[in-house]
């Protein structure tokens, strides 16, 4: 599963991970790994259905050859390890080691376990499910259960595509053999199953209650604010702007709000200031400040 894009990090002196640490996160990796199994073997291989990355590929030869397909896994991950040593970091290839080891024995032990449906849409979408939420452990415990984003880094340096289109074409590829390998069907619902998983690594990553940034820019800036914090309970942050037409000064407030308080900070700026600037984005985590919601009354 092509699951994530990543970054060439910066070496430098950094905590180490306590043993408790160590041990939550290998129990999330292990368990994310056998997740990933069950969503393969339980539904979408015995339906020839694929996954992307690295897996598919493992799919289809495990079907043309008869070999197991952890055997496939295991192998053609082999070189990713070095990889992904050299290119993340310890931790990151030795996690991703043992998610991998774990992965490739849990779908040979699965292999003769009857699939839970003969319905493709069902396998499709359970298994897109089961497998998303596998390797969404994985990654958000710091490791990965295919090569291909690594693979995909390295091109990067030489090639002029992000690392996110070259995963998108490589898996494009795959999905096309697999046209001719297991009928057409079988791979658009393929690609069905890999969006399922790829929204699904997205909800495990960030979580539900995901959090947004909010922009606005208004005149009234110390009602507003003082309105969000009475009435949301979330701090605010005055940022001093200058508009690039006008030359005039101008007062940004900043907040952090979740999804569900979207709708209401957007009525009390229409309220107090109908004529405001006001922008949302999705960010992916929060840490440090005081960003934590206060009581209101």
């Amino acid at each position: 599963m092509a699951e994530l894009e990543l970054g060439l990090p910066v070496k430098n002196n950094h905590r180490k991970l306590s043993p408790t640490e160590i041990t939550k996160r290998g129990i999330f990796i292990l368990l994310g790994a056998v997740l990933m199994a069950v969503g393969l073997e339980l539904f979408l291989v015995p339906n020839n259905i694929l996954d992307g990355g690295i897996v598919g590929i493992s799919i289809i030869l495990s079907h043309l050859t008869g070999f197991k397909l952890g055997l496939f896994i295991f192998l053609l991950n082999i070189p990713f390890f070095y990889l992904g040593y050299k290119q993340i970091g310890k931790t990151f290839a030795l996690s991703t080691l043992s998610g991998i080891a774990v992965l490739s024995v849990s779908t040979t032990l699965l292999h003769h376990t009857p699939s839970f449906t003969e319905d493709l849409l069902l396998a499709t979408v359970f298994g897109g499910i089961i497998l998303g939420v596998g390797v969404g452990l994985v990654i958000r415990n710091g490791g990965s259960l295919d090569g291909t984003e690594i693979l995909a880094i390295l091109f990067n340096k030489r090639i002029p595509f992000s690392v996110g289109e070259m995963i998108m074409f490589f898996n494009l590829f795959i999905f096309t053999t697999a046209g001719f390998v297991f009928g057409w069907d079988r791979a658009m619902y393929s690609f069905i199953a890999y969006f399922i998983a790829f929204k699904t690594i997205d909800v495990v990553i960030q979580g539900l209650d995901e959090s947004k940034s909010a922009w606005i820019i208004s005149d009234q800036h110390k009602e507003i604010g003082e309105a969000i914090l009475a009435r949301l309970g979330r701090g605010v942050t005055y940022l001093s702007g200058e508009g690039a037409y006008s030359g005039d000064e101008k007062k940004v407030i900043f907040c952090i709000i979740t999804r569900l308080e979207e709708a209401k900070l957007k009525a009390i700026v229409e309220e107090l200031d109908d004529h405001a600037f006001f922008a949302v984005g999705n960010i992916n985590e929060v840490k440090g400040g005081r960003f934590k919601k206060k009581d209101i009354h």
